[in-house]
């Protein structure tokens, strides 16, 4: 078998960094959710190439399911604070929030 430990470590690396990049530098804030959906999908990349490497796949694939789960109710609950703030400022550009009072 194969192993492939040190190219999955190096596309890991470079989807949490374009994530990252994304997260910090977007305007937007659909934009920044997806740079946040990049790096949660590196580091669930993470997670599966160590539990190949270490032999231990089953727990990995396990913590990974959960890992998904988690995250889909952190974007769906952002999703819904950004349909709200797009329906109260008519704006997606997060330098446009000034006030977020009720």
């Amino acid at each position: 078998m194969n192993n492939f430990f040190g190219i999955d470590f190096i596309t890991v690396i470079l989807v949490i960094c374009i994530g990252l990049y994304t997260l910090l530098l977007a305007k937007n804030m659909i934009r920044m959710l997806i740079g946040y959906e990049l790096m949660t999908k590196g580091v669930t990349l993470a997670f599966i190439s160590a539990g190949n490497a270490n032999g231990r796949i089953a727990l990995s694939q396990t913590l990974v399911i959960t890992m998904i789960v988690v995250e889909v109710v952190s974007i769906a609950t952002a999703l819904a604070i950004v349909m709200l703030i797009q329906k109260k400022n008519h704006s997606l550009n997060i330098r446009k929030l000034t006030n977020l009072k009720g």
